[in-house]
């Protein structure tokens, strides 16, 4: 007689199962990043769909979208709005073609690359509010600024930057700190070349500007999107060189830094500041999203090569 046909198949024992077993180390921190991001969020919406001044206290009152339909209507809004665009396209534009610039310089082999390499990177290692300082204090001012002491023994007259252009003062300062990441970004795309492919064209003739054009500029175009993209995300949110260098004067006062002027700077209009800040968030959401596509596919196509 067949004795395994008798054998019973013991009971798993009731519990979580293997998945759950493998995600419950990280429930902890998952509950913590959406207390510590989304429920100050959600706050945010409720905050901007209400009128609430602090200075001087009133009541909250739920009012809707009406923060929002002030919004086209403030000219102080769209003035900010439109500096918040020049300090990202300005400084992503001007940081992608330097960027470019230097990581062809880096991608050959000569004595000292490391270091040329290493200080080259450093602006981008400095923190926001040190790099305004510096641009502030040692290159801008006036009486012992670095440039202005190179006008005046060109023969010219100093330049008042800061209160002159300020906008363009910031931006200046901005493409200095982020050329270092676009040029890390466009060397690894040099970087990734196929070189038989270089080779082939080198044999066949080709000019080195030729190359450039026709091959490289290709290959580094999805890098060059991605660092736009990138950057894009980063500078619509700049607000440090904003504080530091100019402390929200005319003509430089982004939407960060509105939002900080209606709120806690002094306007204390916490409703209407709400409102503009989420237009802030859901543009960069935008943004940071159409930069993932761009990484996926960026990724994909490293897989498929």
């Amino acid at each position: 007689m067949n004795t395994t046909l008798g054998t019973r198949i013991a009971p798993r024992p009731l519990g979580l199962s293997e998945s759950w077993r493998r995600r419950l180390p990280l429930l902890p921190a998952l509950v913590f990043t959406i207390l510590l991001t989304q429920v100050p969020f959600v706050m945010s919406i409720w905050y901007s769909l209400t009128d609430w001044k602090v200075v001087p206290p009133t009541p909250r009152q739920f009012v809707g979208l009406g923060n929002y339909g002030k919004l086209v209507s403030d000219h102080f809004f769209r003035q900010a709005a439109w500096t918040s665009i020049e300090l990202t396209v300005v400084p992503v534009l001007g940081s992608i073609l330097l960027g470019t610039a230097f990581a062809l310089l880096l991608d050959r082999k000569f004595f000292g690359q490391g270091l040329v390499r290493t200080l080259l990177i450093t602006p981008f290692l400095l923190m926001p509010v040190v790099v305004g300082l510096i641009w502030k204090n040692q290159m801008f001012h006036g009486l012992y600024g670095v440039i202005n002491w190179v006008i005046e023994k060109l023969g010219g007259t100093p330049v008042e930057f800061i209160s002159r252009y300020p906008t363009w003062a910031i931006a200046a300062t901005l493409i200095w700190q982020w050329t270092p990441f676009m040029m890390l970004i466009i060397l690894a795309g040099l970087q990734s070349q196929p070189g038989d492919v270089l080779e082939a064209a080198k044999v066949d003739g080709a000019t080195p500007f030729g190359i450039f054009r026709q091959l490289t500029l290709g290959h580094l175009r999805p890098y060059m999107e991605l660092g736009i993209l990138l950057g894009t995300v980063y500078l619509i949110q700049v607000y440090d060189q904003v504080a530091v260098m100019t402390g929200g004067g005319p003509g430089s006062t982004n939407l960060p830094y509105f939002v900080f002027e209606r709120s806690i700077g002094g306007g204390w209009d916490f409703g209407r500041a709400s409102s503009y800040s989420i237009v802030v968030v859901i543009a960069s959401i935008i943004i940071a999203t159409v930069a993932l596509r761009v990484l996926s596919g960026l990724l994909k196509g490293e897989e498929i090569a």
